[in-house]
């Protein structure tokens, strides 16, 4: 369900609001005079401790913090810490038992101590980067040791375009200067209309919010005040990253040469990443934040969902009409029809019968499908309803003014419970507890957890009135609502561009002055609710289930993805939105949110069968493939239109023979953070032409999707990096560059370009209905080297475990792990494994039944084929056939003959080394 109010803004308001505000915003106005540094001193444990005292004060958007504290640390050889905050009294920081890391000190001054004397220029040198400072006006600048280039300085140098750093108690501001070459990327989540790039004047504001992805350049779900600066210097690519832990609301203005903060309360805790490959960035950045959440298996194939299936029998036949198309499925999903008057962890005893839910589950369960269903945070105010009985009696609910605060959302009143109480986490891992003894369900999908709110202010029930009315949209406010203006906390002094539009900051959402535990205000806590949610969810579900957990979520925070799987909310289907899709969804393997995808075919209000033709063909690549519709939208399953299933068979069984390798990825997402879906500049980052590239992606380092984006072309115009690529549709096809070129491709409706580079060794299964029945069956693997290659190397890996056991790890007899190489050396062609704890793949019975070998140099027919050293002989099974590639050859003067090689009919155990070899025919 997924969509409120805010889903029906009209765009052309919200273009017009954009622009009247980017014309304010690009004129910038000098706050402060700065601070001054007056003392600083190395502490115990290798960090620098100083302090600031403000040069002059103003009354500009409130009174200036007087003293402040500034701690540097290196805390690894790859990240830099600053924290600023002020040196006399505690300020809100994101929590430490939400976010795990090194706490900062908290020392009191001793101002006898400070010495007044301006201090000279001093540097403080880590590994990888060097932190140095100016005392007066103070600045900070951060550089990379190896070729001393600047990645961060705040110094305002008489600049035109910002001022000297402010701290004031709800007004912070910092600016760093930036070269014009560097490409900026992160500052999520949004729906960014110019591509991946970070687009100087476009805003970027933080905090999040239940407003449709449709609208563009606008704070939505998810706040991840974290960017990576992507550089080419001298021919050689530099990649970084910064981070601003600080959950308060905050506006980014990015002008090209410069980048302003402006935060509404908090502190500054910068963290900066060394780099120097996008790929480091990631690595460094999950090793603070979490490494991403291991997914099982089953969650890589495809899901329906729609909000509007009215009762079991509507389920029921959507899975037996997936059944008939031939095209897989491998979860089906309820949005809040299965509710009783939607309300979280209950039955609609008449559309949703348990003794006729449980028999269907047990039916899809049996074959290995898989069933999920919505809970949003809202509790409904209800006298006979035990959740929220229960919450009270546990008093788990935010407050207002000592009472539980009053929402509306799709059940009407509402009271939101506080994730920052541990009695909540306690009492809410019950409640999931009582739901799955009720309904078996297989993941849990948390929305409307920004949080939404269907009313502003401070609400009571309407007396001798029904709320919902049950008629109409359900999302008009049906309360009794006054605004809240009376505290610094609802009405703050600097108003960020929230919504696009500067409302209030507890417009559609709890109000700003409302209390968490601790006293904790949701001014501070505001963006943390949906992570705070997704934590709880997590250990709920593991508690219950001892399996792997799977939640999918609206609202993320920076560390979400260590717990969750996201989706980019509520789109429309649209060509535009269909583009907008690609970027966010690489955005969020940036932020550590490697599983995520998009609405297939938009949310609403209606595609067209072309859109959605396109939009499964990229759609089955996502790393996160679901369909979902909107109440009020008409039918979209894939089988609806016979053409649409066409394409879908066509690229959901390409996804279903990658699921092997697309698992993999998870693992390596979960080692090292790697994003599963990536710019191409993360394989390519010496290839500047790819840094702006926002319509084609990769799937781990070497798997290429170039999906047609626009309305009514049968061919697309592809950029291919320099290299040999293969097409995954047909093997025999390949394009090869040596500088790097566009190339136009045919596309026809049902065809979708996929191609995979040199030097890779791709293993897959055969396919299927169900990612179960896809499990069983023989691998292959596809080896690739650059066409014609006499010489060359190429590897793989392939992860493979009991994908229901809570962690994703190595071990004798639950999991697998295999590394694939292969070479050809005059004219000799070896594959060949290493496997880390075989055992695992042994018990499964798994085998490799095919190997093709791409891109070869020679002719004629191989011979001498061997398999662990012993000569095969002529009357095995094993077959050997060759088919010469056709090149479209770029770039291209020594026209080669190159072939692919297929050996088919093996029988290798998949948890044992083996190794394979051959002779080529010799080049005419």
């Amino acid at each position: 369900m997924s969509s409120s109010s805010s889903s029906v803004l009209i765009p052309s308001l919200v273009i017009y609001i954009f622009l009247f505000f980017s014309v304010q915003y690009a004129t910038a106005t000098k706050i402060g005079q700065g601070y001054r540094l007056i003392s600083i001193e190395e502490t115990s444990d290798g960090g620098l401790l100083g302090h600031l005292q403000v040069k002059k004060t103003n009354n500009v958007y409130g009174s200036d913090v007087p003293l402040l504290q500034l701690f540097v640390k290196h805390e690894t050889q790859n990240r830099l810490r600053v924290q600023i905050t002020d040196a006399t009294k505690q300020r809100w920081e994101v929590p430490y038992d939400l976010l795990p890391r090194e706490k900062a000190p908290v020392m009191k001054p001793s101002i006898g101590r400070l010495r007044k004397n301006p201090l000279m220029v001093q540097e403080f040198s880590g590994s990888e980067l060097l932190f140095s400072y100016r005392p007066d006006p103070f600045s900070f600048a951060v550089k990379r040791q190896s070729n001393g280039q600047t990645l961060f300085n705040s110094s305002s140098s008489g600049s035109d375009n910002f001022g000297e750093m402010v701290f004031k108690d709800q007004y912070l501001e910092i600016s760093t200067q930036l070269p014009k070459d560097a490409s900026l990327y992160g500052l999520g989540e949004n729906t960014q209309p110019h591509g991946i790039k970070l687009y100087p004047g476009d805003p970027y504001t933080l905090y999040t919010t239940d407003i449709s992805a449709i609208n563009i350049n606008t704070d939505l779900y998810g706040s991840h005040p974290m960017y990576m600066d992507l550089r080419n210097v001298n021919g050689k690519p530099y990649a970084h990253a910064v981070l601003l832990l600080n959950s308060n609301g905050m506006d980014v203005f990015y002008r090209g040469t410069s980048l302003t903060y402006k935060v509404i309360g908090g502190i500054f805790d910068f963290y900066f990443f060394a780099g120097p490959t996008p790929l480091d960035v990631v690595e460094q950045y999950t090793e603070l934040i979490g490494r991403p959440a291991p997914m099982p298996y089953w969650a890589f194939g495809f899901h329906q969902c729609r909000w509007g299936y009215h009762n079991l029998s509507v389920v029921e036949d959507v899975v037996e009409n997936y059944k008939k198309a031939q095209i897989p499925l491998d979860v089906i999903w309820n949005d809040d029809d299965h509710m009783d008057g939607k309300k979280d962890f209950t039955l609609n005893p008449t559309n949703y019968p348990r003794d006729k839910l449980l028999p269907f589950l047990d039916k899809i369960h049996s074959i290995g499908m898989k069933y999920i269903v919505i809970i949003d945070p809202g509790i409904s105010v209800n006298s006979s309803y035990g959740v929220h009985q229960r919450g009270i009696a546990n008093d788990v609910f935010i407050k207002y003014e000592g009472e539980p605060y009053l929402a509306q959302v799709w059940p009407g009143a509402v009271n939101f419970p506080d994730f920052l109480n541990p009695k909540t986490v306690e009492w809410w891992g019950d409640e999931i507890r009582r739901f799955h003894e009720l309904v078996p369900v297989d993941g849990l999908w948390i929305d409307m957890n920004e949080v939404s709110n269907f009313c502003s202010g401070l609400c009571k029930v309407p007396v001798g009135k029904q709320c919902p009315t049950g008629t109409g949209p359900g999302w008009i406010c049906c309360l009794d609502c006054k605004n809240i203006t009376k505290t610094r906390w609802d009405e703050p002094p600097y108003k960020i561009n929230a919504s696009g539009m500067q409302v209030p900051v507890g417009y559609k959402t709890i109000a700003t002055s409302a209390v968490h535990y601790n006293g904790v205000l949701e001014y501070d806590a505001h963006s943390l609710y949906g992570f705070s949610q997704t934590i709880a969810t997590h250990k709920g579900l593991q508690g219950i289930q001892g399996k792997r957990p799977f939640i999918l979520t609206r609202s993320t925070y920076v560390g979400s993805g260590k717990y969750a799987a996201h989706w980019t909310g509520d789109n429309k289907g649209t060509w535009e939105d269909l583009k907008y899709s690609i970027s966010t969804m690489l955005n969020f393997g940036l932020f550590g949110v490697p599983m995520v995808g998009s609405d297939i075919c938009g949310f609403y209000p209606a595609p067209t069968e072309e859109l959605c033709n396109r939009w499964i063909e990229l759609g089955a690549f996502y790393p996160f493939s679901r369909d979902h519709a909107n109440y009020y939208s008409p039918r979209q399953e894939l089988y609806q239109w016979e053409s649409v299933a066409e394409s879908a068979r066509n690229a959901l069984g390409m996804r279903y023979k990658l699921l092997p390798y697309l698992y993999t990825l998870n693992y390596e997402a979960h080692l090292s953070g790697a994003p599963i879906a990536r710019p191409l500049f993360f394989s390519f980052p010496n290839y500047t032409e790819c840094y702006g590239l926002s319509t084609q992606f990769l799937l781990g380092s070497g798997l290429m999707v170039s999906p047609v984006l626009d309305q009514g072309k049968t061919e697309v115009k592809a950029l291919f990096p320099p290299g040999t690529w293969y097409s995954m549709f047909d093997t025999t096809q390949a394009i090869e560059s040596k500088e790097g070129k566009y190339v136009t491709l045919d596309a026809p409706l049902h065809v979708v370009n996929v191609h995979l580079y040199q030097n890779t060794i791709l293993p897959m299964q055969q396919g299927g209905m169900l990612s179960k029945i896809a499990r069983m069956t023989p691998f292959s693997l596809t080896v690739t080297f650059p066409s014609g290659a006499s010489n060359g190397e190429a590897k793989g890996t392939l992860f493979l475990d009991d994908d229901e056991l809570p962690e994703m790890k190595l071990g004798n007899g639950y999991s697998t792990y295999v590394h694939f190489y292969a070479t050809v050396s005059q004219g000799s062609v070896k594959v060949w494994s290493e496997v880390e704890y075989g055992q695992y793949a042994l018990d499964k019975g798994w085998i490799i039944n095919k190997i093709a070998v791409l891109g070869l140099s020679g002719s004629g027919k191989p011979s001498g084929l061997k398999i662990d050293e012993k000569p095969v002989t002529r009357d095995s099974k094993i077959e050997f056939t060759t088919l010469e590639h056709n090149n479209q050859l770029q770039d291209v003067d020594d026209k080669k003959t190159s072939v692919m090689v297929e050996v088919n009919g093996l029988h290798i155990p998949v948890g044992k080394n083996f190794v394979m070899s051959w002779k080529m025919g010799l080049s005419p």
